[in-house]
């Protein structure tokens, strides 16, 4: 493939076309974004984000960048530990959906912003954190969004990704991907009357490297000891990596 061309799941298009492509996806999506989550998964999405989110240890007063942020939920979780999380997401509706949320909340510390994965506006070395969940597959240029990662955070900084991968466990990464591929954009028509969307992010998911493959992408952007902790046999996994 060109360096003009990118896959945006199974098609071939620009690599400009693609994210006015994934934008169009998530705009069309938002305000269901989290029931289908919900429907997807069996719910088991709020447990991985949990997961998640003890795995960065949020502490009182840092700095967390939150990319891809979307609805809030990772943010939510991490500003009631008392740190300072600014919400990022290309889509400015995703954005919306979240800061509607907000507002029934407690007063968190919470900042919003659209930003681009792979050309952030913040200086160097701003953020005690950086985290990315269920984002980082939709992104046009996954290592310039990893070195942009590394660039924002500060020195001792730590880098942390919850993404779907393919699950090493006999028989059951077949049946999810059978699941997916004949479910999941059955149930998006059916619950937000979007079945393209859905197969988008099916295919995404199926075309995202696997485990081992994304750990050395995240090492190639400068991050040391990165690893990566499986969820159900690698269906999910979330990575890890530290800027020195």
């Amino acid at each position: 493939m060109s360096d003009e061309k990118v896959q945006f799941g199974d098609r071939v298009v620009d690599r400009d076309e693609k994210q006015k492509l994934v934008g169009g996806v998530f705009s069309s999506v938002a305000r269901r974004y989290d029931l289908m989550n919900d429907l997807m998964s069996g719910g088991m999405h709020r447990l991985w984000k949990d997961r998640f989110v003890a795995c960065v240890q949020p502490r009182p007063g840092e700095k967390i960048l939150d990319m891809a942020g979307g609805t809030g939920d990772i943010a939510f979780r991490m500003a009631r530990k008392g740190a300072h999380v600014t919400v990022s997401d290309i889509n400015p509706d995703m954005l919306a959906v979240g800061m509607e949320r907000a507002e029934t909340l407690d007063d968190l510390p919470l900042a919003w912003q659209v930003e681009n994965a792979e050309k952030l506006t913040f200086e160097d070395n701003s953020f005690d954190a950086y985290t990315i969940a269920f984002g980082i597959r939709n992104v046009t240029d996954i290592p310039t969004a990893l070195r942009e990662a590394h660039r924002v955070l500060k020195r001792g900084g730590r880098f942390f990704c919850l993404e779907f991968s393919t699950s090493e466990w006999p028989g059951f990464g077949k049946a999810y991907e059978v699941y997916s591929e004949n479910v999941i954009p059955k149930v998006g028509k059916a619950v937000a009357d979007d079945e393209e969307s859905y197969q988008y992010l099916v295919e995404s998911i199926r075309r995202f490297p696997r485990m081992h493959e994304f750990e050395a992408m995240i090492a190639d952007a400068g991050f040391v000891q990165t690893s990566h902790r499986p969820i159900l046999g690698g269906l999910v996994a979330i990575h890890s990596g530290w800027k020195i």
